[in-house]
């Protein structure tokens, strides 16, 4: 079960340093709409490898945006920064390097190491 937020925030998180986080979060938002508005100015490049680069690149940035949002849901929620996996918190530390991060380190290495 998810780690519930509580008014001090995840691992004891503080307003100041969640909003911090928010704010991280909504500006890579907005750099992943405008990136993927630029893709799609972009013309179709003539070369197979410019093709696949570029497939590569718009996949990469939706995939990404994907995780952004899901985490600034997971805010309004109000159970951002507990682990999906093991339900534990977040250590900001982590949050602070990685905002849309869904796991803690550890179950983070583990659902890596499984692939």
């Amino acid at each position: 079960m998810p780690h519930q937020v509580t008014d001090a925030g995840p691992a004891g998180i503080g307003p100041d340093e969640l909003a911090a986080l928010r704010a991280n979060l909504e500006d890579q938002r907005r750099f992943r709409h405008e990136q993927l508005r630029e893709f799609g100015r972009s013309r179709a490049c003539a070369s197979p490898g410019r093709r696949e680069v570029h497939v590569q690149l718009v996949a990469s940035a939706r995939m990404v945006l994907v995780d952004v949002e899901a985490a600034l849901e997971r805010m309004d929620r109000g159970d951002y920064g507990g682990c999906r996996r093991c339900g534990l918190p977040i250590p900001f530390a982590r949050l602070e390097i990685v905002p849309q991060a869904r796991y803690c380190g550890g179950c983070h290495q583990a659902g890596e190491a499984a692939r």
